[in-house]
């Protein structure tokens, strides 16, 4: 297995992957046997019953489908799907809240992570009463994450009209990441292999797919440091695409209901051995009673990571969001297609990894094939072919670029091929940019040490690299506001809180100025060969210029240029107007956490990064 890491000194624990357990194996293997005493061996359960359910088979009686129709005629769209990006938390969270509320059938969602917080509690909350409603929820949670106070999250599978499943979960205790940790020294590669995708979906008539999982920093609240990153809402044909990768995974033997994997009463000991309120009242009075039996308490709870109360301005900031008004929605119709890797791709029964399974392109027609191929005859041009995995066909669709290509990928560790995909690229005169995190931006740091020995030879070869800073006050303009979401009552004050430290965590390319793609995938070795990830690719220029100019002008205001001085030195420029002087060393990082990156770093393999 991998190793949870320890948070680094000044640093936040990871929101985002296992971390390399490489350069903690020797601590690891000296504790093992104290982990044995601790936690004994439990495996996972066996026959275990998991009714096959899908996607709502017509959505267009529904009121989401019907409204997407009607707006595509006015506009007069020669194409079947519409998007829109929702460049902010307050868009995002927004736009989240509005397909709860409108959904009449059915909800999906489909998350590497669930955090226990105030923003997911009110979320939440709005699931539950759709549940009372009668509208059927399927929650698809990969297990990583589902310790201490998360785990609470898991309380959604004992609702009723609400199925909750755990993908590739994890042994051992739950109390605890640490207790978790002893337990799963002997399932080491398993561990590592993740289920990354993210989708959120009403009435299979409009979803939400990108980057974001679901919690506090995901949404501009939290107090310490705050994502910032990049979603697509989409309607019409694509998003029954989308719910169709959604079954694969919830249809999958990998996939476990939470019944099968803890009781409620046992989590019910957890909360109290945890000291979380069940019942803190809203900033605005008394909560609603989601669950709808007496003294139930909710399915997540408000407490802080130390079991505290939020403050209350948080609580204010998250309860004073209101769901998005969608007939405010500027759409864009065009032409586009999935490309989702197979949950096979993580083995069910092995504690080997199995070679990668070939992608599924999930087309917007009655029939899905395998392969990555056109969504439509218009979009023949950004058609990729068949691949092994999401990152496959990004790669090879990068060879088809002519002029530029724009990257955002927080946590990048290039492999050869990649290496190669982007000489090839600049050999052929295309403009390669990439923009990625820098160390004091990144919360997995690791993560960028696998990135920074990659640094030299990367621009060596012509890639211009960015790397942005950690202050969430210097992001004037990438995806801060409600940008192109068109929703009205933008406020791009409340995308951070305070002075918190800025994370990017946006995965995008832009090709050539008229593909777009956006989804979960990272361009690293970790999401190439061992997560599973999913992609939405999107032929259109107006989308694609949109996406242009915010991250452009975080390249120019918010972002340090990573360049190689006169001696072949590796130097960082400061962003225009930033009246920052440029450095020869890691910029906004302490001494002691760069010293401890070089020492560290070199153990941890790139595929495990």
């Amino acid at each position: 297995m991998r190793l949870a890491h320890p948070p680094l000194p000044s640093l936040r624990p990871t929101h985002r992957r296992p971390l390399s357990g490489s350069a903690w194996v020797g601590w690891g293997l000296t504790v093992a046997a104290l982990g044995a005493a601790l936690t004994g061996c439990a495996g996972l359960p066996e026959q275990v019953d998991r009714p096959v359910s899908t996607a709502l088979a017509d959505p267009s009686p529904t009121p989401l489908a019907q409204w997407a129709q009607t707006q595509r005629s006015a506009d007069k769209a020669r194409h079947p799907s519409g998007f829109v990006l929702l460049s902010g938390p307050q868009a995002a969270y927004g736009s989240r809240l509005a397909l709860v509320d409108a959904a009449q059938q059915t909800l999906d969602l489909q998350y590497y992570a669930i955090h226990a917080d105030a923003s997911t509690e009110r979320l939440m909350l709005a699931v539950v009463a759709a549940a009372q409603r009668g509208v059927r929820v399927r929650v698809l949670l990969d297990d990583f994450h589902s310790t201490g106070r998360d785990a609470q999250v898991m309380r959604l599978a004992f609702v009723p009209n609400i199925e909750m499943r755990m993908f590739n979960p994890l042994t051992g205790a739950r109390n605890s990441q640490l207790g978790r940790m002893f337990s799963l020294l002997g399932d080491f590669s398993r561990v590592q292999q993740r289920m990354h995708n993210k989708l959120f979906i009403a009435d299979n008539a409009m979803g939400i797919a990108g980057g974001r999982n679901l919690g506090n920093a995901y949404f501009g609240n939290d107090e310490s440091g705050n994502f910032v990153d990049l979603d697509v809402l989409a309607t019409g044909p694509v998003v029954q695409a989308l719910s169709r990768s959604f079954d694969a995974y919830w249809n999958n033997p990998r996939s476990y209901p939470v019944q099968s994997l803890i009781s409620r009463p046992e989590l019910l000991r957890m909360r109290e051995s945890l000291n979380m309120p069940s019942r803190p009242a809203t900033p605005n009075g008394p909560r609603p009673q989601p669950l709808g039996e007496p003294g139930s308490g909710n399915p997540t709870t408000a407490a802080t990571a130390d079991g505290q109360q939020p403050a209350s301005a948080q609580r204010t900031r998250i309860w004073n969001q209101q769901p998005l008004d969608l007939r405010q929605m500027r759409w864009t119709w065009a032409p586009a297609a999935v490309l989702v890797d197979q949950p096979t791709k993580i083995p069910a029964d092995s504690t080997e990894p199995s070679p990668p399974a070939a992608p599924q392109t999930a087309m917007p027609s009655p029939t899905p094939s395998t392969g990555a191929t056109p969504a439509t005859a218009t979009a023949s041009k950004a058609a990729t072919p068949p691949a092994d995995t999401v990152v496959d066909g990004l790669l090879q669709l990068m060879g088809q670029a002519t002029q530029e290509l724009l990257i955002v990928s927080p946590y990048f560790v290039p492999g050869a091929d990649m290496k190669q995909a982007f000489a090839s690229a600049i050999a052929r005169g295309v403009r390669v940019r990439v923009l990625t995190n820098s160390l004091a931006s990144n919360d997995a740091p690791l993560a960028h040490a696998g990135y920074a020995r990659h640094r030299t030879d990367l621009l060596q070869a012509g890639v211009q690299l960015y790397e942005m800073r950690s202050e969430l006050s210097g992001l004037r303009s990438m995806f801060l506001g409600t940008g192109s979401s068109g929703a009205a009552g933008g406020n791009s004050g409340s995308a951070g809180v305070g002075n918190s430290r800025a994370m990017l965590h946006s995965k995008l390319l832009v090709l050539d100025g008229r593909l777009l793609a956006v989804g979960s995938m990272n361009l690293d070795l970790r999401s190439q060969l061992q997560n599973t990830e999913i992609a939405l690719l999107i032929q259109s220029r107006t989308l694609a210029a949109q996406a242009t100019r915010q991250i452009e002008a975080a390249l120019s205001d918010a972002a340090w240029r990573v360049e190689l001085d006169a001696q072949g030195q590796l130097a960082w420029r400061a962003p225009a107007h930033s009246g920052l002087q440029d450095t020869t060393t890691e910029p906004d990082a302490s001494a002691p956490l760069r010293w401890l990156l070089h020492l560290i770093g070199p153990l941890a393999p790139d595929h495990l990064l």
